[in-house]
């Protein structure tokens, strides 16, 4: 039996932009997959956090998609950069199709690490301001 043939550049994308609420992981192993129901339980997860401090920060309450997010963008990575080789074994084993990946991963790859290394600093870098001096410079 077949399966779908799943590309690597599709994915890395998934991660890149809608990696905070595990579309990547839905696409690459289906509805069953248990990191990608932990991705997306991200956002109810900010109606609680809301409902338990409704006077807390914006940050604190969009906190639990941000690091969704960061994860997403981690994953991404980690998809990209895996070998064409170890791609097909691990996610195309029964397609009957070899993978070749071409340039626009590494535009994908590159936007993720200018995106996800912005998103990593401006959120630590908030969440010591919040912490440290209680939101004075912002």
């Amino acid at each position: 039996m077949t399966s779908k043939h799943k590309n690597k550049t599709f994915a890395a994308l998934l991660a890149f932009l809608l990696g905070g609420i595990g579309a990547h992981s839905f696409y690459l192993r289906g509805v069953n997959d248990t990191w990608g129901w932990v991705h997306a339980a991200s956002v109810p997860a900010i109606g609680l956090v809301m409902a338990a401090a409704p006077d807390a920060d914006i940050y604190f309450k969009l906190l639990p998609l941000f690091l969704s997010m960061l994860a997403g963008f981690l994953q991404a990575l980690v998809l990209g950069l895996m070998s064409d080789e170890k791609w097909d074994a691990t996610f195309n084993a029964g397609s009957g199709r070899r993978s070749e990946t071409r340039w626009p991963l590494a535009v994908i790859l590159v936007a993720t690490m200018l995106v996800g290394c912005a998103s990593l600093i401006a959120t630590i870098s908030r969440l010591f301001d919040l912490l440290y001096t209680g939101g004075a410079y912002g």
